[in-house]
């Protein structure tokens, strides 16, 4: 039950670093568009169609935001499952996740398999 199998404290660390940067980064960045991106009136441009492009702009902030937000979520989650001492456990068939999955992902849940499975099964049933 304790995830990757050999995983020590200092791998373990590691992941733990990766994760609060990232969710730092993620703040700071929302911090940033609220200062910036969103302070825009529509008395500052001058016809419809800046006012057009100012709105697809924000639309698609919200958008990366609410991206952003889901991630913040999911980092916060995989810092639990760390407290937990379920980190790296796949939460399907409960194998370890393979190393480089984490890697790439480290807030993934599945291991590599269990992810494709999930992925054919959202594809048959779209």
């Amino acid at each position: 039950m304790g995830g990757i199998i050999g995983m020590d404290a200092k791998t373990l660390g590691r992941f733990r670093k990766i994760l609060v940067e990232e969710k730092q980064r993620i703040l700071n960045s929302t911090k940033n568009a609220l200062r910036n991106e969103l302070t825009l009136s529509p008395d500052d441009l001058a016809d419809e169609t800046d006012l057009a492009a100012s709105e697809i702009s924000q639309n698609l902030t919200f958008k990366l935001r609410d991206r952003e937000r889901q991630l913040l979520s999911k980092i916060d989650e995989a810092l639990s499952r760390m407290d937990e001492g379920s980190f790296g456990t796949c939460q399907d068939c409960e194998e370890p996740i393979e190393a480089r999955r984490l890697e790439a992902r480290p807030v993934s849940t599945l291991c590599l398999a269990c992810k494709e499975r999930e992925e054919h099964k959202e594809k048959i049933y779209a």
